[in-house]
């Protein structure tokens, strides 16, 4: 199966920057997305019949994820059934017979860390939803997770250690998620790859440089990493500042 997870950083504008060709030449059997700014019904993209799901922030125009597939799940969940993070459509779970699904867009620790502790929190209760999803059936989660985790996912780490999705508290908690029984599929199968980058700046010619941050993912139970068949991060596509990152397993 592919799984495509993609921060379109507004749907609306990037379905003028060639999202509807990516999507067509893909055809992923599952196609994550964050950042859509929008509900359901105020684009019209051609999706080939896939089934939509969404999960749109109550701020209008902010935040959102969304899921488009043609398996029909099982069961759909918006949220992790907690209302201090429920409000701004950061998260869709899409259950199967031997998965879940779980599409997210992680709160931005902002400008000063001024959003930390919320962060934190946020990372703890989703941590905690993870491992409780993955005590039933294996887990495959992907999106804008905002964090580079080591200082071979970020171009600059010296200059950025204690920025937003550089700090060392955000990094810890991804080492706790990972410690927790879960593998980054890109990691795994490229430990040593260097200039993999999933996001840039708009400014400094940051793209054209190369000079950007890997903080989009997909990250998988532990006993489906033997069953990865290739994780990637599609540099090439254009329309959002992130690029696509696809995984294909066995499943």
């Amino acid at each position: 199966m592919k799984f495509i997870s993609w921060n379109v950083n507004g749907l609306r504008a990037c379905m003028k920057k060639g999202f509807e060709d990516f999507f067509h030449r893909e055809l992923p059997d599952f196609l994550c997305l964050q950042e859509t700014k929008m509900e359901q019904g105020q684009a019209q993209p051609d999706l080939n019949g896939y089934l939509e799901h969404w999960n749109s922030a109550e701020k209008k125009g902010y935040s959102g994820t969304a899921v488009f597939t043609p398996h029909p799940p099982v069961a759909v969940a918006c949220g992790m059934d907690k209302d201090v993070h429920d409000h701004e459509g950061r998260l869709i779970t899409l259950e199967y017979e031997h998965f879940y699904l779980v599409c997210c867009y992680t709160p931005n620790a902002q400008d000063g860390l001024k959003r930390l502790d919320y962060r934190m929190q946020w990372e703890d209760d989703l941590r905690d939803y993870l491992i409780s999803l993955d005590r039933h059936k294996p887990v495959i989660y992907c999106g804008d997770l905002n964090v580079a985790h080591e200082e071979i996912d970020l171009k600059n780490p010296k200059t950025n250690r204690m920025n937003a999705g550089f700090s060392d508290q955000e990094r810890e908690k991804m080492t706790a998620l990972l410690a927790s029984g879960f593998t980054d599929t890109f990691r795994y199968l490229y430990p040593d790859k260097e200039g993999a980058y999933s996001w840039w700046s708009y400014r400094f010619n940051a793209r054209k440089n190369n000079a950007g941050w890997r903080i989009d993912y997909f990250i998988v139970s532990d006993r489906l990493r033997d069953r990865i068949l290739r994780a990637e991060i599609l540099s090439d596509v254009e329309g959002s500042d992130h690029c696509p990152v696809l995984l294909e397993l066995d499943i």
